[in-house]
């Protein structure tokens, strides 16, 4: 038995609660799983899980050993770490969650990171909201504004640039505004997200100011809000990501440039600071080089005007 492999499927099954969920996320059959953990059992002589038709708990035993096992598989990770580079090799499946508008731009820059890395693969989870990464057993995510849960590890890695935009359809029936207190007059299209969808930030570079408006459309997906944009529905909060494609065409024209639309803190969060898998580790450095190739998304590329 190679009681690493052994304990680190135990560990997987205990956070996900069930032997199915943990075979998936170890690219593993459920019998495979099942084998690894009564062969634990079976090599220390003692019973870790209870399991019944409700579920999977652990025994008083299972209770006693799970930090242990932590503690021998984060030893593993940092004498892979050690032994540098060439003696490890990133492998397994990594659930990543992102929000919609990074995603499109993360997914044309995932092809070179699994090339470098073939036993790596990646499930890209598009997210308007936050989401419970235990019970949904995610291994990274990405969030923009704060973060509430203390609970996780959360690291910046860049900040948001966007664009207050309308189509040329739309701004011929009405004056673009000059000043965010000329909102007020204008049709609001709202990415609703996990913010307030009825108030819009924006920044002078002296100040932040919030406005509440009064949205004819609120959707909590960033693209349905681009492409009522785009059909001319009224003015939008939209991504550089989304939008600086359309504003280069001129299908879209940003609007209010001495009020650039507030930016927000990008972030990575993920469950603990120990025992980060190999896999985990790699996609986390990918995300920090990916948003830092991105001159918009840096911290020194703040408060821009378009400058197309």
């Amino acid at each position: 038995m190679d009681i690493v492999s052994a304990l680190r499927t135990f560990q997987r099954v205990v956070e996900t609660g069930s032997f199915s969920a943990a075979a998936h996320d170890l690219d593993v059959t459920q019998p495979a799983v099942s084998r690894q953990v009564a062969a634990l059992e079976g090599h220390f002589n003692i019973r870790l899980l209870h399991r019944t038709t409700s579920g999977l708990s652990l025994t008083a035993e299972g209770e006693r050993m799970l930090p242990m096992a932590l503690r021998i598989l984060e030893a593993v990770e940092e004498l892979g770490d050690a032994a540098g580079s060439d003696g490890a090799m990133a492998s397994g499946k990594v659930r990543l969650s992102v929000p919609a508008p990074l995603g499109l731009y993360l997914s044309e820059l995932l092809g070179d990171l699994l090339a470098a890395h073939p036993k790596l693969s990646v499930e890209l989870l598009l997210r308007e909201q936050s989401s419970d990464m235990i019970e949904e057993r995610l291994d990274v995510e990405v969030r923009l504004g704060s973060v509430a849960d203390s609970s996780l590890v959360c690291r910046r890695i860049g900040w948001t640039t966007a664009f207050l935009v309308a189509s040329p359809a739309y701004l011929a029936r009405k004056a673009p505004p000059r000043t965010p207190k000329d909102i007020k007059d204008h049709e609001c299209l709202c990415y609703s997200r996990a913010s307030d969808a009825c108030s819009w930030s924006f920044s002078n570079g002296s100040e932040d100011i919030s406005v509440r408006i009064s949205p004819r459309l609120t959707a909590c997906s960033a693209v349905a809000i681009h492409r009522a944009a785009l059909a001319g529905a009224g003015l939008a909060v939209l991504s550089h990501i989304v939008a600086v494609p359309d504003i280069v065409a001129g299908r879209l024209i940003p609007v209010m440039n001495d009020f650039q639309p507030t930016r927000l803190p990008i972030y990575v969060v993920y469950p603990s600071r120990r025992n980060i898998p190999l896999r985990v580790k790699t996609v986390l450095d990918f995300l920090t080089d990916a948003i830092g190739q991105d001159p918009s998304m840096c911290a020194s590329g703040a408060d821009r005007r378009w400058e197309g």
